[in-house]
This record gives structure tokens, C-alpha cells and sequence, in this order.
């Protein structure tokens, strides 16, 4: 059956039409996405703007409507840290609905983390041992790490980076001072969870997901998308410092004439590789493999296992996700 799965992100509002089956891989057949930008649309107290959130309504619209040109069977719909953090969540959740008939399930940042890790796992396969799994959105990072499809353990914070860039960074290029207490903060932020992960154990396979590490990977010589999912792609800790030491001079204009980096990225691709770099250093991680799937294939899998797609057919139950009933919830 198809799917619709719109991912509101803290960056982009994502559409994904997905052809799924049980015991398949969940195929993308069509692929549509706004830059909204809603992690830099929060105001002072921490509420989305009234500008913003007619923008989200508007794009919701857009892509129900385009789900429906498409045939999708179920829309899945689900926001994440933007959403998540505004102190006005619950009056934006309902004005999208009440606008729209589209009920946005919020997921918490452990959800998003639990269901990226599980996509990581069915990417990698048993084989891998302990993955550890690190994901930076534009309003969170999400680390987990685990031997099974569930992870032993996994956590969220808000370390995302467009919202690092919105807070920390006032030129362009940033100030060297500005940059060397955003590091500062990072590295308080991530000491006492990367304790944690450290006390698990060796990791077998450290993997990076999201927009960011494809886009660092790229500009430190990994394959173009063009060159499809499975081609291998790595990003290494030395191969960061140096992009860093180069791309933190340069102005977000600059950084967009790069190959391998978006218009629409390049502003907050500085604060995405100090998080990136501060994070590696602090697992002790000198590799990530690149895993193509993330949080999206994460809530289709999840929908999937949960026998939406049983011999009658397709169940009408159309949330992202059940929340998991963990002791990390």
C-alpha cells in the first residue's frame, strides 16, 4: 500500500510517498519538501510566531492535498523538536487540525531517537553488534546506541543546528569568540549523557543520520546523493576538524556555492558540525557511517510492525507511532 508520511521538522516540512508491504523495504516513490524554518520562528517566551504557524497550516494543507493526488492510502503525520519545544504547542497542534483535519502527533525526543535507532538496525543488519546512532536535526540531537532493534539506551538534546545558529551566531561568518563558547557549551551539554554511553560499551558500528552528517560527509569527499543509497559513505573526525577550521570563515553565502550543501543549510552548517565533532569526541568515535534511512523509515517500519499491513488489508489507523512504553520514555 502507499503512504504518506509528513515529517514537520524543526528545518523542513517533508513529504514522502512510501510504498510499503510486510516483510518489504519501504520503497520512496515520491519526495516534497518545504524550508520552513520553525526552530527560528520561536520568540522570546519560546511560543511559534503567529507568521510561522500560518505558514505550517498552509504547507500541512499543501501536502495533505498532494498526499491525496498521489493515492496514498494512510498519512502518517508527526513534528518534531520545532513543535515540540514551543511553550504554544497545543494551540498549534490544534489550529492544524481545526484547519487542516490533520492531527500532528508530536513525537518526544526519545521516540525519535528510538525509531531512527530502529532504522539504523534493519539498514545495518545484526551484524553491526552495538550501534551507536547520531542524528542532528535542526532543533535536537538524538543519540542511542543498542544491540538489539530497540536501544539500550537513548536520549535527546536540544543541540539542534538550526536552533544553535538562531541562539549563538549574530554575523556572518560568525565571531571566533562566538564559536569558541559555542563549543564550550557543547561540550558541558553532552559530558554527563556521553558518560552514560560510554559505560555501555564498545560501539561495533558508530553511524550518523540525517540531512547534516550527509551534508558533512559530502563536503569532506563522500559520494553525491546521485550516486544512490548504497554506496558507502563515511565521515571522519580528522576530515571534520579540517571542514570546520575552513567553513567557519566563510560567509553562509560562500558556504552555498559548495558542492554538496543547500541555499537553505548552509546558514546553520557551522553549528551542525561543532555538535557533530564535539559529539564524535565525546563517545570517542573517530568514524560514522552514513546511513541513508533515519527517523522517517523509523515511523514506517514501526507502522509496519505494529500489523497496520495484515492479510485484510490496511488498517484506517493513521498515527506515526504508538509511543513505547520504555523506562527512557
Amino acid at each position: 500500500m502507499r503512504l504518506g508520511v509528513l515529517d514537520v521538522g524543526s528545518n523542513t516540512v517533508h513529504l514522502v510517498a512510501v510504498d510499503a508491504r510486510s516483510g518489504g523495504r519501504p520503497t520512496p516513490m515520491s519526495d516534497w519538501k518545504r524550508p520552513l524554518r520553525l526552530v527560528e520562528q520561536l520568540d522570546k517566551r519560546g511560543n511559534l510566531v503567529d507568521k510561522g504557524v500560518t505558514k505550517l497550516v498552509d504547507t500541512v494543507q499543501e501536502a495533505k492535498d498532494l498526499s491525496e493526488n498521489l493515492k496514498c492510502e494512510a498519512f502518517l503525520a508527526f513534528a518534531t523538536s520545532a513543535v515540540r519545544s514551543a511553550n504554544n504547542s497545543d494551540a498549534v497542534l490544534e489550529k492544524v487540525l481545526k484547519s487542516t483535519g490533520v492531527e500532528l502527533q508530536v513525537l518526544s525526543g526519545i521516540e525519535e531517537a528510538r525509531l531512527t535507532f530502529l532504522a539504523t538496525r534493519r539498514w545495518h543488519g545484526w551484524s553491526a553488534g552495538r550501534i551507536t546512532n547520531l542524528d542532528i536535526g535542526g532543533g535536537s540531537l538524538e543519540i542511542s546506541s543498542g544491540v538489539e532493534e530497540s536501544p539500550d539506551l537513548a536520549t535527546s538534546l536540544e543541540l539542534g543546528a538550526g536552533r544553535l545558529t538562531h541562539q549563538w551566531f549574530d554575523t556572518d561568518p560568525p565571531e571566533r569568540k562566538k564559536i569558541n563558547l559555542l563549543r564550550d557549551y557543547i561540550d558541558a551539554e553532552l559530558a554527563g549523557p556521553a558518560e552514560e554511553f560510554r559505560a555501555l560499551g564498545e560501539t561495533g558500528l558508530a553511524v550518523g543520520t540525517s540531512k547534516t552528517f550527509r551534508t558533512l560527509a559530502r563536503l569532506t569527499g563522500a559520494a553525491p546523493s546521485s550516486a544512490g543509497p548504497f554506496v558507502r559513505r563515511s565521515l571522519t573526525a580528522p576530515g571534520l576538524r579540517q571542514l570546520i577550521a575552513f567553513i567557519s570563515r566563510m560567509t553562509a553565502a560562500d558556504r552555498a556555492e559548495l558542492e554538496g550543501i543547500s541555499s537553505d543549510r548552509s546558514h546553520q552548517i557551522v553549528a551542525g558540525a561543532l555538535v557533530a565533532e564535539a559529539a564524535m569526541r565525546a563517545l570517542n568515535l573517530d568514524k560514522l557511517d552514513i546511513c541513508p534511512w533515519a527517523l522517517r523509515e523509523g515511523v514506517v517500519l514501526r507502522w509496519i510492525d505494529q500489523g497496520h499491513l495484515g492479510p485484510k488489508g490496511p488498517s484506517t489507523h493513521t498515527r506515526a507511532t504508538d509511543a513505547d512504553q520504555g523506562d527512557d520514555r
